[in-house]
């Protein structure tokens, strides 16, 4: 295969990472410091906590996104690295869900204490995705586990 054909997709890999370092980088570091309403600072500190944890696992994923598409450059989509890949990246996706669980009841005493119901709403966004992702990579890892299972039998037969 071309080297070039997941060209895209590598670029859309650190396209993903430049916000979520910036966010990182920018959020964690200003609001502490400046909170919208003085009254909830203290709850917004565990938030802050998870949200910068969080970038953890979606580097690694996104690392292991980027070495399955390596992988696939290289005619190695069928083996068992790439089964591998997947299987971080299911739990990767899976830890930043349980992660933003964990800091919900936060976010609602945050939206209770400012009256933002919205606010909730936006909190399980995070959640629904990263479960979304883990539920698509355990799919292909599966997938892919059964083509790599009929590879080697058709390799034996030959």
């Amino acid at each position: 295969m071309k080297t070039g054909s997941t060209l895209f997709l590598k670029i859309a890999i650190f396209l993903m990472g430049i916000p979520v370092l910036a966010l990182c980088i920018y959020l964690v570091s200003w609001l502490p410091n400046n909170p919208v309403n003085p009254d909830y600072s203290g709850m917004l500190y565990p938030v802050l906590v998870v949200i910068f944890v969080s970038a953890i696992p979606f580097y690694l994923a996104l690392f292991k996104s980027y070495c399955l598409l390596n992988y696939i450059d290289k005619n190695q989509s069928f083996s068992q690295i790439s089964i591998n890949s997947l299987k971080s990246i299911k739990y990767c996706a899976v830890t930043i869900s349980f992660l933003y669980v964990v800091i919900m009841p936060f976010v609602y005493l945050i939206a209770e204490k400012d009256d933002a119901p919205g606010l909730i709403i936006m909190g399980m966004v995070p959640i629904f995705a990263s479960l979304v992702i883990a539920v698509f990579a355990a799919v292909l890892q599966k997938l892919l586990q059964e083509a790599v299972y009929f590879k080697s039998e058709n390799d034996l037969t030959v």
